[in-house]
């Protein structure tokens, strides 16, 4: 299962045709200007996921992300929050500490004809599994797969400047994921992060 996981797509497996920079500084990248998801962001927290699941059964390539509560004491383990799934103009937040996922949304994380895409979803995807049992099928790491193209950067910031031209917002990565209500730049961040993966996928596929 593992090495079906994070196997490279076949259309990467060639050296490719376009080679990116390497690395890029944080200097640089703040200077990058600022790119957030402009689509519809559907918040999920009720086990009614039928809109959810449509969706993005009707899609080839879905950004994936999720986010966990920040825990700063020692031997205490942080619990998935949220659950982000992204096509090119909706992007669901499901929330997961509320409500499960539906077992239209889990066909989609299990068909193989839809790829999914994150960046170091190892252990994304060992959380998901506390929440629900599945078995995840064509999950894409960008981790394993942007070496190909020159660029030795791991972080999503740093890929989105090189690959994309643009600089992502990190500033709500270690805030309230279980509050009662998710802030407007919340919503923008969760969305943000599972959505840029998906453009960063395809442009490296359109310059292979």
């Amino acid at each position: 299962m593992q090495k079906e996981l994070f196997s490279l797509p076949k259309q990467t497996r060639q050296n490719s045709c376009m080679t990116y920079r390497e690395n890029i500084s944080n200097e640089e990248v703040n200077t990058l200007p600022l790119i957030t998801f402009e689509g519809i962001i559907t918040i999920v927290d009720t086990e009614n996921q039928e809109e959810v699941a449509q969706y993005l059964s009707q899609q080839k390539i879905i950004g994936f992300d999720t986010e966990s509560r920040a825990v700063f004491k020692k031997g205490v383990k942080d619990t998935i929050s949220l659950v982000q799934l992204s096509g090119p103009d909706r992007s669901f937040l499901i929330r997961v500490n509320k409500v499960p996922l539906s077992s239209g949304v889990i066909s989609v994380l299990q068909s193989r004809r839809i790829t999914k895409v994150g960046l170091a979803i190892r252990d994304d995807l060992m959380r998901m599994k506390e929440v629900n049992r599945f078995h995840p099928n064509k999950f894409i790491d960008l981790q394993s797969i942007v070496g190909n193209f020159g660029i030795r950067e791991m972080s999503l910031k740093k890929i989105t400047a090189i690959v994309m031209g643009y600089r992502i917002s990190k500033a709500q990565r270690l805030s309230n994921w279980n509050a009662v209500s998710l802030t407007e730049a919340q919503q923008r961040y969760a969305a943000t992060d599972a959505w840029i993966c998906r453009e960063i996928y395809n442009k490296l596929m359109q310059d292979e």
